[in-house]
């Protein structure tokens, strides 16, 4: 099957899973914004995305990925990794890999090579997802693992594996104020042909400097936890569900989310940036969206797809990988 078929069911699949867990009949709010700019996405996208406003611009496009899921800056090493899934994302195949980008000053790149591939060098990697810096260490979501690779060589460092536990969609990853890791399991999984298989349970898990695995908070409520990140200001992470219109906040130790704004829904990538806004993408309107008390703001669209944002803090740009469109866009907002 092609790529681009299996990548069409894909979106497709995300799609029921999202009516399934709002009981939409057709009347929500990702609906009402995808119709209101059907057109204007379809159109852009063809062109590489639009401004939604008039303080955003593409400034440069990275081609030649392979279903680009996530993109982590690091500002040591000031490169961009970024995680190519290479097929169906809950197939283990051993096939997925992470480039390494090194960014110029104008907006493309100098350099564009592997920093790791499944199958070589004694690395395992199926469907990489998101992605956490420790150290030197990078950790990458990996279906029922999380994966830890030595961020300058690509040397396989360690292995947190989730299958024990029953984990089906590990997502994205993120670091508390004390460095513990956490991670999203959307709770969801694929057929070979794309098509939604038989859903696993929702959860964040968490993994401390002790190494014991434990599940901080379960349950459909958590709307399918997809992108997570730190947010310093709040204390507290901020969710990007893939199933509830709403943007999350969440503590270890609280027993429910609570919303944070309201929008389109089908959220992916989510990063905090300076004075404690929050970006965050959209697969249901193909965009890419601020939020500042606590109301949400489109600033970028007809991104098709667009997977597990990164953040370049450096330049002051987001890095939006296309799911579908095997590339990297690379955008300033304008904000600070």
């Amino acid at each position: 099957m092609q790529a681009r078929r299996l990548s069409a069911l894909i979106t497709l699949g995300l799609s029921a899973a999202l009516a399934a867990c709002t009981g939409d009949s057709g009347n929500s709010a990702a609906d009402s914004a995808g119709s209101a700019d059907a057109r204007d996405s379809a159109a852009a996208t063809a062109r590489g995305g639009s401004a939604a406003g008039d303080s955003a611009r593409r400034v440069g496009t990275i081609e030649g990925f392979n279903t680009p899921e996530s993109v982590k800056y690091d500002g040591d090493l000031d490169v961009y990794f970024v995680s190519n899934i290479n097929g169906n994302p809950s197939n283990k195949d051993g096939n997925g890999w992470i480039a390494r980008v090194k960014p110029d000053s104008a907006g493309g790149t100098t350099t564009v090579d592997t920093l790791v591939r499944g199958g070589r060098g004694g690395a395992t990697l199926n469907a990489p997802k998101g992605m956490a810096i420790v150290g030197d260490t990078l950790w990458v979501a990996d279906i029922d693992a999380v994966r830890g690779f030595n961020k300058r060589t690509g040397a396989p460092t360690r292995t947190v594996n989730l299958a024990s536990m029953q984990a089906t969609f590990l997502n994205d990853i993120a670091l508390d104020a004390a460095g513990n890791v956490y991670i999203t399991d959307t709770g969801i999984r694929f057929a070979a042909d794309g098509s939604m298989g038989k859903p696993g349970k929702q959860r964040i898990f968490r993994f401390t400097g002790a190494q014991r695995t434990t599940e901080a908070i379960s349950g459909d409520s958590l709307g399918n936890p997809n992108g997570i990140a730190w947010d310093a200001g709040r204390n507290s992470f901020v969710v990007a569900p893939f199933g509830s219109p709403s943007v999350m906040s969440w503590a270890n130790g609280d027993s429910a989310m609570k919303s944070v704004a309201s929008g389109p829904g089908q959220y992916d990538g989510i990063e905090v940036i300076g004075g404690g806004r929050i970006l965050v993408s959209s697969w249901a309107d193909s965009s890419v969206n601020i939020i500042e008390n606590g109301k949400l703001t489109r600033v970028i669209s007809g991104v098709e797809a667009p997977a597990d944002i990164g953040y370049d803090t450096k330049r002051n740009r987001v890095l939006i990988p296309l799911f579908n469109g095997n590339r990297v866009e690379i955008w300033t907002t304008g904000r600070r």
